[in-house]
């Protein structure tokens, strides 16, 4: 079984009525989730998380919410071979919500907490934001 390590951020807006909105994005394979990616050489969690951020989102400046780490596991299927798989996100509150999206997916929406939830593919994603919200209640 092939182990792979990828990182990633929750990323929020206050609004100016002060509700958080959550930065999600359209993946090409359909799933809507936060941005992540691969750890490269050389990196820790937080760099990859910030680099990833940057690279997929344009956002490069965010104030992190410290001691917010959690991890996210799951296994998948790629070209007949199980890949399992731990996802550490990070949380960041954002002042900027001007997004220039990457090549690496489709679309992308800010949305109030509720909605995040319902518009998140996956459980493990879900669960991920259930824990933001906690921790910063």
């Amino acid at each position: 079984m092939i182990h792979e390590k990828s990182c990633g951020v929750v990323l929020y807006y206050m609004t100016k009525s002060s509700s958080a909105e959550i930065l999600l994005l359209h993946y090409p394979e359909g799933h809507w989730g936060f941005p992540k990616g691969h750890t490269e050489k050389g990196e820790d969690d937080l760099q990859t998380a910030l680099r990833e951020l940057k690279e997929e989102t344009g956002i490069g400046y965010v104030e992190l919410v410290d001691a917010f780490k959690e991890k996210m596991h799951y296994l998948f299927k790629n070209k007949g071979e199980t890949i399992s798989k731990d996802v550490y996100f990070f949380l960041a509150k954002t002042s900027n919500k001007n997004i220039e999206l990457s090549y690496e997916h489709q679309n992308f929406d800010w949305l109030p907490y509720d909605e995040a939830l319902k518009r998140l593919t996956f459980d493990n994603a879900k669960e991920i934001l259930k824990k933001t919200k906690q921790f910063l209640a």
